[in-house]
């Protein structure tokens, strides 16, 4: 059964619909070559005859004399279709071979042979043109009925259109043939498409030896399925990480309050364990948090509203925040950057925050954090150096990661629960930048921020 929402069926429609317009341009070309064929030879036939007529009469004949000869003409002429009126100057009709009785036509005198076709129920092609015999002017007029000629024309119209149905059917059952045939290869590759499901995201449709647009569309099929088997192992392990995560501060709560709630204590040691409780509390919240701004900023439901950025400025406000938790370390904040982007305020602050959060927690006592920028034309980095421990090869890609720490252990106040450094990847993707990380013995680790130059 055809569907009209078919890609075949529609093929085979557009192929029906092309031939229609070919077969039917070529058969009004025909007809209209045909139709001025027979008219361009009957104009010379009705030519000839005047001229013959003409060299009849210029050679002695008297058309007293041809008036008793008419039936010659007739039998020349033929008595169906052919007319002949020979006039003189007042009109009156001398000879006449008329076998429809038309009337006699009113056509101007003229000296060149004239054509025109007549209208009405009957219709004639004629030509005429006037001459003198002896002094007295004469008018010509041949003609030809067109009942034959628009008959045979009909006729052949008729069969134009048969053809053009005709040709309009096969050329649409034709084209739903090629059609099913040349979307086989689409069938094949809607087959193992559809064998693909959530616990086979490894699978991948094979495109040997299909056609170039099939090879095409397969090869960005299995590239999209490379991008949904890396997310739906990215959303699995964040699920993991995301459990492991709330679990351990859960099972902090659940087992102090357990252990407080075993035998009677005082009043300070109650106190003591809903302090801790806070702690927990407060761990939980941050990280929650932080978990709703990573939400809103990779799937941002508005405009991100910006505005201009004086990254010096912001830097200083920061390296004062953070000047005590530097101080514990013996470290100092440097701040080296200047320059003005185009960003969020409040987005940019939290992720150059988070970025010397994560220099303060990974950088060696008594070693400088550095904060610069570089100019690169239309854009600006912003550098967040600090001497510590290296970041591995194999960590490097993984640090923007949700709740990937490099070193578990290490945690503390400022502890973002392993989202710090992918909230600054999400709110660089979110601002059309980009975050990059270095790391070696020699230099130390360096994390940039690249954003538009206001």
């Amino acid at each position: 059964m055809l569907a009209i929402n078919s890609l075949a069926t529609r093929l085979s429609l557009l192929f029906a619909l092309v031939s229609m317009l070919l077969l039917g341009s070529i058969g009004t070309y025909l007809y209209h070559s045909l139709t001025r064929e027979i008219a361009w030879r009957d104009d010379q036939m009705l030519q000839g005859r005047l001229e013959r007529l003409e060299a009849i009469l210029s050679n002695g004949e008297s058309v007293d004399m041809l008036q008793h000869r008419s039936h010659l003409y007739a039998n020349m002429m033929g008595n169906r279709d052919n007319l002949l009126w020979i006039l003189d100057n007042t009109g009156q009709t001398l000879i006449e071979v008329n076998p429809s009785d038309l009337p006699v036509p009113n056509l101007p005198t003229t000296n060149t042979v004239r054509l025109m076709e007549t209208a009405g129920p009957v219709q004639a092609r004629l030509a005429w043109h006037t001459f003198e015999q002896e002094g007295r002017p004469l008018t010509l007029i041949a003609g030809k009925l067109l009942d034959e000629r628009n008959q045979m024309l009909r006729a052949y119209r008729l069969r134009l259109w048969f053809a053009l149905a005709i040709g309009a059917l096969l050329a649409f059952l034709l084209g739903w043939g090629v059609s099913r045939h040349g979307l086989q290869p689409l069938r094949r590759l809607i087959e193992q498409a559809n064998r693909i499901n959530i616990r086979q995201l490894d699978r991948r449709l094979d495109v040997t030896g299909e056609a170039q647009e099939i090879s095409n569309l397969s090869h960005g099929l299995n590239r999209m399925l490379d991008r949904l088997e890396d997310g739906f192992s990215q959303l699995s392990r964040y699920s993991a990480d995301m459990a492991h995560e709330l679990r351990t501060p859960l099972t902090n709560l659940l087992g102090q309050t357990q252990h407080a709630l075993r035998r009677e204590r005082s009043d300070a040691e109650y106190r003591q364990v809903l302090e801790s409780n806070i702690e927990e509390y407060e761990r939980l919240s941050r990280m929650i948090d932080s978990m709703l701004f990573l939400a809103r900023t990779e799937s941002p439901s508005r405009k991100l509203i910006c505005d201009s950025v004086d990254l010096g400025e912001m830097v200083l406000q920061l390296c004062e925040y953070f000047e005590g938790m530097a101080e514990d370390g013996a470290r100092a904040l440097i701040n080296e950057a200047s320059g003005t982007v185009v960003a969020n305020h409040d987005l940019i602050r939290t992720a150059l925050a988070n970025l010397i959060a994560n220099a303060l927690r990974h950088g060696s006592p008594g070693t400088p954090i550095h904060i610069s920028t570089m100019d690169l034309g239309e854009r600006i980095k912003l550098c967040v150096h600090n001497h510590g421990p290296i970041i591995s090869p194999d960590d490097l890609t993984k640090v923007f990661e949700r709740f990937y720490r490099g070193d578990p252990a290490r945690s503390g106040v400022v502890d973002s629960g392993g989202l710090g450094l992918a909230i600054v990847h999400s709110i660089a993707q979110w601002h059309d930048g980009e975050v990059q990380v270095e790391s070696n013995a020699e230099d130390g680790t360096t994390f940039s921020l690249t954003l538009l130059r206001a």
